[in-house]
């Protein structure tokens, strides 16, 4: 790239005929930021492109992590910021105020799983923080920013893997660590152990606080949520039946972004309610897609900010938790990407109390149907993966001066 003696300014274009390594570019604004840079998100301009003051710190870097940048003028940059400003434009500058401190909810040690969040987080080279059942009882969750859930079932139903895994060696060690932790903090139920930490989970961010979840994390923390003093879980897992008309007791007020769902009795069928659309979805692979919606950027900031990509249409992928019935999701959530096709959602965002989260249903964006044991996703076969930016989007969320939304 050629520099000129006027030049002050470094665009990180995003569209999918520039940028050759779209998730290194997030972990190249997150540097910026980190160095205090002046960052500037452009939305819906060239894929949701990044300006940045120059600094030969920041093009060096740029080089090396092999994300594509461009040198500007402060007059180019400026005629940038004019045609984003028109209101004939769907476009809109945000700054971008500081790096946020990001916390990842996962166990210690080595799973027969991986995580897609973490393995993005990794590559784009932004660090994190592990934290887990200890930490956010203990109210570590206020030093951080921004909160991911990894792989987790917060009914205490071991992720209901019973039929398929109960003789396995990593599910009875698992069992025995997550009842072991569940008395240490005082806890006669692991059950009983989750529903504290989703109750701590659910006060972080109606405080104020970001969280991003995927596949299974989303909809069993509402579960256990709504499920709030109601014994759902059979005797495999806590040791006592299930209580009478379960059902009938959950409150639905307490859960973030589901209502009126109905829970899966059977310990021996690998789902947790009909809030999933895993079993009812009838779509080959080769046409499992679905559809970013279009927002405006001069109203409607936060979902924008949200869906910033290169292609409106990304690849679909399964999980235990591949996407939302839309009937199960509350009024006023976003359904901020859907196959209408199957009639499912797939990626919704919503407000709880001072709060955001963001659900995104799947396991792994580059591995359509993840088994237990599988060997993880190397992203460098991926540094453009439409679904992995969705995941990066949310990441810097955080950092954004935000707008009141209008929608």
């Amino acid at each position: 790239m050629s520099t000129t003696a006027h030049a002050s300014k470094v665009l990180i274009p995003m569209d999918a005929s520039t940028q050759t390594n779209h998730l290194k570019a997030y972990g190249m604004v997150y540097f910026a930021l980190q160095k205090n840079f002046k960052v500037n998100w452009l939305l819906n301009y060239r894929g949701g492109s990044f300006l940045v003051s120059d600094h030969p710190e920041l093009q060096k870097e740029c080089q090396i992590r092999g994300v594509s940048f461009e040198v500007i003028s402060n007059q180019e940059a400026e005629s940038v910021l004019q045609e984003i400003s028109s209101p004939s434009q769907n476009m809109e500058s945000v700054p971008l105020e500081k790096a946020p401190k990001i916390a990842v909810y996962s166990p210690q040690g080595n799973k027969p799983w991986d995580d897609a969040v973490t393995m993005a987080l990794g590559y784009a080279e932004i660090p994190y923080t592990t934290i887990y059942d200890r930490e956010v009882l203990a109210d570590g969750l206020l030093l951080y920013d921004w909160l991911h859930l990894h792989h987790e079932d917060f009914t205490g139903q071991y992720g209901k893997f019973y039929r398929s895994f109960k003789t396995t060696p990593w599910y009875i060690e698992d069992k025995k660590e997550a009842e072991r932790l569940a008395n240490e903090l005082g806890y006669a139920k692991v059950s009983e152990e989750k529903l504290a930490v989703a109750r701590r989970i659910s006060e972080y961010v109606q405080g104020g606080g970001f969280m991003f979840a995927m596949c299974s994390a989303t909809d069993s923390f509402d579960i256990a949520l709504a499920a709030d003093g109601v014994d759902i879980a059979e005797t495999m897992f806590d040791g006592d039946p299930s209580e009478p008309a379960y059902q009938t007791k959950l409150n639905y007020d307490r859960s973030f972004a589901f209502t009126n769902f109905i829970l899966e009795r059977s310990p021996l069928v690998y789902e947790f309610s009909n809030i999933d659309m895993t079993s009812k979805r009838q779509i080959e692979k080769e046409n499992d897609y679905f559809t970013l919606m279009d927002y405006s950027a001069k109203w409607d900031i936060v979902p924008t900010m949200l869906t910033q990509n290169h292609t409106r249409l990304v690849k679909g992928f399964m999980g235990q938790t591949t996407s939302y019935d839309p009937e199960t999701i509350k009024p006023g959530v976003l359904i901020m990407g859907e196959s209408k096709l199957n009639g499912e959602a797939r990626y919704i965002h919503g407000v709880k109390g001072k709060g955001f989260f963001t659900f995104y249903g799947g396991h792994d964006p580059e591995d359509y149907q993840h088994r237990v044991g599988d060997p993880k996703t190397e992203l460098q076969l991926h540094p453009n993966s439409a679904g992995y930016r969705l995941i990066l989007n949310n990441v810097l969320f955080p950092a954004a001066k935000k707008k009141e939304q209008k929608t």
